[in-house]
């Protein structure tokens, strides 16, 4: 169906990624100040925490792109060490410290998993569409179990997801529905692997409420696409601009309004949202590893 707009023209498909969609969920200003701002407002600095999420994920990778029998619990250590970030970390100490803790972490992850049992795909993108929306994203791992596929998401952080995680996540489910589509094979389960404890939380998705995720998916683009156009209608008559000498004027500010909370202390923006320098406290940057 041929989603329409003024004067008969067809309406751009709103081109995403599940974490554009979540941003915008989560809080409006940050929304505007990632994807729409340019140039975008300069971050703080990078946090520990991520620096572990992306040295684990590359480590896992990287086990899976080599030879079968190079798939050894020491080769991912290997592979975390020379692969490790030190971003955000307080000092050498700390960065050493979670350093070898994250070496035990994917060794012993990798340890219970079986080298032949080849991945469809491992940091695999995938892409559909609808009338309304382009979405692609990028899947940790993607299994075949018998004649469906099933979609992995590595977690590091200090609380281990339940089934409701598993269940409720949007990215999850847009991954599985494109998975289907792309490789034409049955994807409706979706796990959650949590290497610090080695728990797994699965959810086995219906036909159904796969359906209400994109239809959630879909209102949340047409929500965002609108205020999209208005900030780049706006942008487009005054020319390129910086925060400090062509501010936002109210009436489009107002389509993007900040979410203060104490999700507000972990924003990379929060230097330049009032509201947000209110709502939480500053945090250092290793301040989220547990």
């Amino acid at each position: 169906m041929e989603q329409l707009g003024f004067e008969g023209m067809p309406r751009r498909l709103y081109a995403c990624t599940p974490s554009r969609l979540n941003s915008w969920l989560d809080c409006r200003r940050r929304y505007r100040f990632t994807y729409l701002d340019r140039p975008a407002p300069q971050k703080g600095p990078p946090w520990a925490h991520n620096s572990v999420g992306a040295s684990v994920h590359n480590a896992l990778a990287g086990w899976w792109r080599q030879p079968y029998e190079r798939r050894t619990p020491m080769t991912a250590a290997t592979l975390l060490t020379s692969g490790w970030i030190t971003e955000g970390f307080r000092d050498q100490e700390q960065s050493t410290t979670w350093r070898d803790r994250a070496r035990e972490m994917v060794s012993g992850y990798v340890a219970t998993l079986d080298p032949a049992d080849e991945p469809v795909g491992v940091e695999r993108t995938v892409a559909t569409r609808t009338a309304v929306i382009a979405v692609s994203g990028r899947i940790d791992r993607l299994d075949r179990r018998g004649d469906e596929l099933v979609v992995v998401d590595y977690k590091t952080g200090r609380r281990a997801p339940d089934g409701d995680d598993a269940r409720s996540s949007l990215a999850l489910a847009l991954y599985a529905i494109a998975s289907s589509r792309v490789m034409h094979r049955t994807c409706r389960k979706v796990e959650l692997h949590h290497l610090p404890t080695g728990s797994v939380a699965e959810w086995e998705h219906t036909d159904e409420s796969l359906d209400r995720h994109l239809r959630r998916a879909e209102e949340i683009a047409r929500e965002a696409s609108e205020a999209d156009e208005a900030y780049r209608a706006w942008s487009g008559a005054s020319g390129s601009r910086t925060a400090s000498t062509d501010p936002v004027p109210p009436e489009v500010d107002a389509l993007f309004p900040p979410s203060p909370g104490p999700i507000c202390s972990w924003c990379d923006f929060r230097r330049h949202c009032p509201q947000g320098l209110q709502a939480g406290q500053e945090r250092n940057p290793w301040d989220g590893l547990h």
